[in-house]
This record gives C-alpha cells, structure tokens and sequence, in this order.
C-alpha cells in the first residue's frame, strides 16, 4: 500500500511531463506546417508549372495602364475612410470598435477562444489583501432623492426646448417603483388600486392622467391618484403642493379607517405612501423658499421611520441646510452619515469636501502653497477633495463649468455620470458661495489620478471604478448629453489601423496619378527588394541539394 502511495506522485509526474511537451509541441507545429507547405510548392513547382504561371501574370500587370493603378488605389482608399468613418460613429455612441465586438461575440468562438470566466476578479485592497472587485450586476441605480417633478419642472423644459429630459428607460424604472411602493402585488386589492397599477405603466402622460382622474371617481379617497396628478398634471410648484397635501389627507384618512388586521392591504404601503407625500410635500416647501419649514418636516420624517434610510432623505436635509448656511448643522449630519459602514454617494463625499474647503479656501493661494507647503487644514482639505473624485471623478467638470448642465434624471447611478449630473445641479450654487471652494477644487482635483493610475484595477480608498457606468448611464441620460467617460477610452486598434490605411492608400493614388512612371519603377524596385530573400533561399536550396535528388521527388 506504501509502495502504491509512493509511486502515484512520480506516475502525476510523468503524465504532467507528458502533457508540458505536448503542448509545447502544438505550439510549434503551426510554423512546421507552414514550412513544409513552402518546400512542397518549391519542390512541386515544374509539375504545376508555376513558373509559366508567374510569367502570364507578370506580362499581364505589364500590360496595366496607370488608370487601373488609381482605380484601384482610389477604390481601396475609399472603401476604407468608409470604414474609419462606420467606426468611429460606433465608437462615440457604444464607446467600442464594431469590428472588435464581433470578433469577440462571434469570431472567438468559433476559433476556439475562450470568453472571459466572469466579471468578479481579485484585485488588492487598500491594505494589501485581496478582495473581490464588484460584479456589474451590482451596478444597480438608485432613485435620485431630489428628482424634480414632471409637470413643473421636466414638461416646462420640453415645451421650451422641444426636448425630452427624461429617457423611456428612467421612466419605466420609475413606473416600477411607483407600483411596488404605492400598490403592491396581493390578491385581495381594490378597484382603484388596479387602475393605478395599470396608470403607473402607461406610456402616454395623458392616459395616466385620465386613469388617476378614473380612480378618483370610483374612490375620492385615493391617495396614490393624487400622487401621479401631482407629479404629471401640476404645471407648477404651488398647485403640485395643493394635490399632494390632498393626497396626505386621504392617505391619512385611509390608514384611520383601515383595521391593520383585517385590512384588505399590508398596512406597510400606506405607509411607504405616506413617506413619499411627506417628502415631497417638504421639497416643495424648499422650492417656495420655505427652507426652514422644509429642513423641519425632514427632520420629522427622519425621526419618525428611521428604518427607511435607503430612501436617502438626509441628502434632501444636507441641501436645504446648505441652503440655509447652517454649516454645523451639516457637520452633524454627515457626523452620522458618512461613517465607513454605510453606503455613499456623491453628495456625502462632496459636501465633507466642500465644509474642508470652506476652512481654508478664503485665503488659499497655489503659488503661496507651493513656496511654504500646505497647512494641516489644507492637507485635510486636498485629501477630502481627493476623497471625493475617486468615488465619482465626474463631478468637478460639472462644477468648473466645463461641461454643460441638463437636467437631472429621475434615477442615478452612484459614481456615474448621472449621479454628477444631478449632484451638480442642486449643489454648485453651493460651492459659489464658499469663496474660493471652486478655485481650490479647480487646482487639486486632477491630483486624485496620480493615486489611482489603474482605477478599474485598483482603487485607493473606494472600490476600484466598476467598468459598466457608462452603459448604464446612456440608458439614463438623454442622447442629446455627452456622457462623461472615465477612465478615458484610448482609440480602439481598427480606428487607428483604417485611418492609416485609408491614408496610405489615398497617398498612393494621388502618387500613381500624378506621377505614373516613377511610381511605376518604385513598385517594381519594391517587389523585387521584397523577393529578393526567396531567390536567395532558393540558390541556396539549389547548391545543397543534388539535382537528381529533385527529380526523383518531383517524378514520385
């Protein structure tokens, strides 16, 4: 038995041995393929008469005019700027090569390739150990919690401009939220709660608003109908602030008369209801300039279901607050906010910045800084300032100004483009206040990246940057925004092949036209410099090898 066990690891060792130096074999068997096909051509070339062949076809391109060359170039020139300009169409909509794609999707498996084994790979963490680098699936949006509202604000946009600030795809998401939320999936459920649901997932504004009119008469108590004339019919803030404080009414109402034994629903939608009307009853209030009644009914709100802290209501109090100027009272927001196990966002690590900046940004000067070094308060502020590009490095172009604004969506996708969109458009009148904040973000920002050089591999203090927020915010940003793209794409292989191509072949026409007979004996100079290398081996093969011996192998 000890003997068995003592020679299965050399018979392990010898099978590995065995498999090493077939695949090493296989690896080369490709270039002995190759070079017996040459040997059999040359060996096999007064039976095929190849040498006839290779004179017709050298007295027939003689007899070419240089018209054909030009055609020929020409065409060539134009088909590939035809494909250069295909290409790069691709490439700025779907930010990949086309060509690419379909070798990867198609091509590699049918040659054999394998695909990569998945998304989630092990990549170093901050302190050395490995950790697993999130999926795309966990590229998931969010609900933005300080979405405007259709009719007031996204319709006014569209009767101005004729555009659509909203994408089908943000639209459906909010649809979906709004049945989970308002209605639910239960058996036992009223007529009007079928109207909504069937409300919530209609296309056309105006058949949405009919159904909620139709709910309202089979039950005048119904909350959610209210809710969706708020959001949809409501041209301003003032009557969107009528209807939701009538939702708040009969929603109350409705949870009085209800029995949470014997209700007909879980009496935790009336209640999910509830916390949205309240919410945005208080944006409202901020949006008519009555900030402090909003901060109150936030805190309210905040205090009263503590549970619901994914419904990010502490980044509608940091804005009103911010409003105010209150920033202490920011400080202790973010005190219990931005702690290590909770989840962030854009407006948690920007508005951390924005209160360091503020400290020292009044009397900060770049040339003094580099002269005497920075400060602790500057250090502090300068790493918070990093801090806050690693996790979204979107959002200073936003707030420089140097990218346009639009509005913001209804969902975001954290560290996206979308989720800078919507920061920037609520907080950069913020960051104008503090004076000098934007001169010292302006001056330290591009710094982050020299920390994170390889940010898809390996972050600093975050995860490393996922690799799917640019599809994700192409589905939730209108197609007349410029996504913003990090890290920057270089330009794929085949763009840049086809461009020199197209060039090169471009160049060779406009030579053979203008000037047919030098470029004639330079083709002819080049072809024979070029075959020059095979005549040599083939002298040579000539000299080694006795005649006899080839005329043997030729008549066998």
């Amino acid at each position: 038995m000890e003997d068995a066990t003592s020679t299965n690891p050399q018979s392990l060792g010898f099978t590995d041995k065995l498999k090493s130096w077939l695949s090493w074999s296989w690896t080369y068997i490709c270039a002995v393929w190759f070079a017996m096909v040459l040997t059999m051509i040359y060996v096999l070339r007064s039976p095929l008469k190849l040498q006839d062949t290779l004179t017709s076809a050298s007295v027939f391109l003689n007899t070419l005019t240089p018209k054909f060359y030009v055609a020929l170039t020409g065409t060539s020139s134009l088909i590939s700027g035809l494909i250069l300009i295909f290409e790069w169409w691709y490439f700025r909509k779907y930010g990949t090569s086309f060509i690419e794609q379909v070798s990867v999707s198609h091509l590699r498996p049918l040659l054999g390739g394998v695909e990569s084994s998945s998304t989630t790979g092990l990549f170093s963490s901050v302190n050395g150990e490995a950790e697993p680098r999130p999926s795309v699936s966990e590229c998931k949006v969010w609900r933005n919690p300080l979405n405007l509202f259709r009719g007031a604000e996204y319709s006014r946009y569209t009767w101005v401009t004729g555009k659509e600030p909203l994408t089908y795809y943000d639209m459906n998401l909010s649809a979906q939220d709004h049945q989970t939320f308002f209605t639910g999936d239960t058996q036992q459920i009223k007529a009007e709660d079928t109207v909504m649901q069937k409300a919530w997932r209609e296309r056309n504004p105006q058949a949405r608003i009919r159904a909620a009119y139709q709910a309202i008469e089979m039950n005048h108590e119904c909350a959610a109908a209210y809710v969706l004339l708020a959001e949809e019919e409501a041209t301003t803030i003032t009557e969107a602030e009528r209807l939701f404080k009538q939702a708040l009414r009969s929603g109350k109402r409705e949870q009085r008369v209800q029995d949470p034994v014997t209700s007909l629903r879980p009496l935790t939608l009336n209640i999910n209801l509830l916390v949205y009307i309240k919410r945005r009853l208080a944006m409202c209030a901020r949006k008519l300039g009555r900030i402090k009644e909003a901060v109150k009914m936030m805190r309210d709100l905040m205090k009263e279901f503590p549970l619901l802290g994914m419904l990010n209501i502490h980044e509608n109090l940091l804005e009103a607050l911010l409003e105010l100027q209150a920033y202490a009272d920011v400080q202790a927001v973010l005190a219990k906010y931005d702690d290590i196990s909770l989840p962030k966002s854009a407006t948690i690590c920007y508005t951390s910045a924005l209160l360091k900046a503020r400290a020292v940004s009044e009397k900060f000067s770049p040339e003094a800084a580099s002269r005497r070094g920075l400060s602790t308060a500057e250090m502090n502020a300068v790493e918070a300032i990093h801090r806050a590009v690693e996790f979204n490095p979107h959002v200073p172009k936003y707030l420089l100004e140097m990218k346009s604004l639009i509005l913001p969506p209804e969902h975001i996708l954290k560290r996206g483009d979308s989720e800078a969109v919507a920061y920037a458009f609520f907080h950069l009148q913020h960051w104008k206040r503090a004076e000098g904040a934007l001169n010292l973000l302006h001056c330290t920002w591009e710094g982050t990246f020299r920390i994170i050089p390889y940010p898809l591999e390996k972050g600093h203090l975050f995860y490393p940057y996922p690799g799917c927020t640019e599809t994700a915010d192409r589905e939730l940003l209108p197609t007349f925004h410029e996504v913003s793209v990090y890290p920057k794409k270089e330009l794929p292989f085949f763009i840049l092949f086809t461009a020199g191509l197209c060039s090169f072949t471009a160049m060779l026409a406009m030579l053979t036209h203008q000037f047919p007979e030098l470029m004639g004996v330079f083709v002819k100079a080049f072809f024979s410099t070029l075959f020059t290398p095979l005549g040599f081996f083939a002298d040579k093969m000539e000299s080694f090898m006795p005649s006899s011996f080839w005329h043997q192998l030729t008549r066998i």
